[in-house]
């Protein structure tokens, strides 16, 4: 991964090159207190302070200094700087005066960033762009939030070739070596006695990509216990249910919630917050095979609930409902997951917005503000209760999937619900984990959706020592 380290530094009065931010408010003024030649040279290339992620460099000798243009020079963006750190030459840089970079200190690290394992001609290096800040104090935050982010984009970027549950389990090991976790996995026979829902989706799987479950705590057990669960379905073939071609191409990325909850996990060792972190991974693909659970079945799950499966592309919420009875059984003081689950949440809202279901008044609002407050939106939904009707089987207690093409992201909220214990606070982000289209510092391929916000209010309720 990217040493985001030698990206960031505090600012020690080194040389550094200027960097001007101006927006089409701000620009006038600006332009009015510089040299002619700036002046000049601005108007030649018709600068006006009016198109984000615009620059100009205004020589100064043998070096130069740097004009761009932002949304709003006085609320700074996580991206407004993105273009900068992707196209500027190496060197040194900081924003004129006192301002700080504050937020869009992420943009300029992982604009940096590349995943290039399957380039057979890897871009060539351009050199480190250095950032100088003054706030010395988040250095490591920033560097552990990059970091976060580049996991998330890499595990999801991954062709399903080279990730399978055995990879997710080795990334979890990553982690927990890394800070003391200790990590359990459940498979074969144990998994089918313990997880049984879990294993009928990963059924078809060859030996090689065997279902698992992946847990690992960290933290003093004696802080307060929270879990976040993510779902690792490595790929989605649909199952006996099978998407046709052009919903299957993007299925690797349908362990995003997976990846979700690894750098979560991360994110929360490294800030060391004071909670018992209980991490859960239920780890499958699912597969086409005489082996694979059919439309029709009758599951038994971890809770001891029936489930009649309607439609076998409906697997996430089948291993998340393992998952979250698990977690139940701790008793934590707070449930989180994030799952890639359902098209019908990107017909809603598109590929920006995790659609958001709280059980909980006090931890939506905590959610939705650290969502505005470190600008990772999210959208709360509703957990709808009379759509419970949609769940219904004549046969069983509950079915996976409504037989009705309306409200696809609650209903299946709401059959996660049924798996959390009562009185738990509990967040479902139905997360997209992928950008579809490129943008400053934000290239096609995996991302994390919802991430920061998570990470923000949780921050924030379990504040570090």
């Amino acid at each position: 991964m990217t040493d985001f380290t030698s990206l960031l530094q505090s600012d020690r009065g080194q040389i550094a090159r200027t960097v001007h931010l101006v927006d089409k408010v701000s620009f006038g003024g600006w332009l009015k207190g510089r040299p002619a030649e700036d002046r000049s040279l601005l108007e030649a290339h018709r600068f006006d302070g009016k198109a984000a992620h615009a620059f100009a460099l205004l020589p100064r000798g043998s070096q130069f200094e740097v004009v761009s243009a932002v949304a709003d020079a006085s609320i700074l963006s996580p991206w407004c700087l993105a273009k900068l750190a992707e196209a500027l030459p190496a060197g040194s840089y900081r924003l004129a005066g006192e301002a700080q970079p504050g937020m869009a200190t992420l943009g300029w690290l992982v604009a940096q960033h590349r995943f290039d394992r399957y380039k057979s001609k890897p871009e060539e290096p351009r050199g480190a762009r250095v950032l100088l800040t003054g706030d010395a104090a988040r250095v490591g935050e920033w560097v552990r939030l990059a970091e976060a982010t580049a996991l998330v984009r890499d595990l999801v970027d991954t062709p399903a070739s080279d990730l399978g549950p055995a990879e997710l389990e080795a990334a979890a090991k990553d982690w927990a070596d890394s800070c003391g976790a200790v990590l359990t996995v459940t498979s074969g026979a144990e998994l089918e006695r313990g997880f049984p829902m879990v294993a009928a989706v990963g059924s078809a799987a060859i030996s090689a990509r065997a279902p698992r479950m992946i847990e690992a705590e960290w933290g003093n057990p004696a802080h307060p216990r929270i879990a976040v669960v993510g779902k690792g379905v490595v790929f989605d073939s649909g199952g006996l249910d099978l998407k046709p071609a052009s919903g299957m191409r993007l299925m690797k990325k349908d362990m995003g919630g997976a990846a979700h909850a690894l750098a979560l996990g991360r994110l929360i060792s490294g800030a060391r917050l004071p909670v018992r972190l209980h991490l859960l991974i239920p780890a499958v693909e699912n597969a086409v095979a005489g082996g694979a659970f059919r439309p029709g079945d009758v599951l038994t799950s971890r809770a001891g609930k029936q489930v009649e499966i309607d439609n076998t592309d409906a697997e996430g919420r089948l291993i998340l409902a393992d998952a979250l009875t698990r977690a139940g059984e701790d008793k934590p003081e707070l449930i989180v997951d994030f799952a890639t689950l359902t098209g019908a949440a990107r017909v809603a809202l598109g590929p920006d917005l995790p659609a958001t279901f709280v059980n909980d008044e006090a931890l939506a609002e905590q959610l939705l503000a650290a969502a505005t407050r470190v600008a990772d939106p999210l959208w709360r939904m509703p957990l709808w209760d009379a759509y419970d009707d949609m769940l219904k089987s004549d046969l069983a207690d509950i079915s996976n999937s409504s037989d009705s093409p309306f409200a696809g992201s609650v209903t299946a909220a709401l059959f996660l619900r049924r798996f959390v214990p009562e009185g738990t606070p509990w967040a479902h982000l139905d997360t997209f984990a992928w950008r579809p289209a490129a943008k400053a510092g934000r290239p096609r391929g995996g991302e994390a959706l919802g991430l920061r916000a998570v990470f923000a209010a949780l921050a924030e309720r379990y504040p570090a020592a």
